[in-house]
């Protein structure tokens, strides 16, 4: 994970599956709730609703503590499967962050990128001083896990 200007944060990961099964593992459902939450952290994602289009939306809900739920919201900017996916975060009291996820495939492994844009300087800063930026390595091993399931089970 990289700052790579004062609004912008980028994670680099080179993932062992094509880029079709690495995108749909970011777009399908049922295979996100399976990695997104890094499993050292005490969260469990509750809901998942995922619209993926452009226009569309999507809300993830997650039970933060007995009594605590957090929700997780925004829309899909663009869409082009299997090389790039992009949303906005509109959580937040501010502009969202927009995030790009992008796929190159190079025999049979997927380089990923994920980009942030933050809408200032102070949102980002606040973002890596909640730690709400570091569970990255833990997410992608549990999706390079994900996909040596899938894989095992084709």
């Amino acid at each position: 994970m990289d700052r790579t200007s004062e609004r912008e944060l980028v994670v680099t990961r080179t993932i062992d599956g094509p880029a079709h099964i690495v995108f749909e593992a970011w777009t399908d459902p049922e295979l996100l709730r399976r990695w997104w939450v890094p499993k050292s952290v005490p969260i469990t994602l509750l809901s998942c609703e995922m619209d993926v289009r452009v226009g569309g939306t999507y809300r993830l809900v997650f039970q933060v503590d007995p009594t605590t739920t957090m929700a997780f919201f925004g829309r899909y900017l663009e869409v082009s499967p299997p090389s790039r996916l992009v949303w906005t975060n509109e959580e937040g009291e501010d502009d969202a962050v927009v995030t790009t996820v992008t796929f190159d495939e190079d025999q049979g492994r997927t380089r990923l990128v994920v980009h942030d844009l933050y809408p200032s300087k102070d949102a980002l800063d606040s973002a890596i001083a909640s730690e709400s930026t570091a569970g990255w390595a833990e997410m992608l091993d549990q999706l390079d896990e994900l996909l040596r399931e899938v894989r095992a089970g084709s």
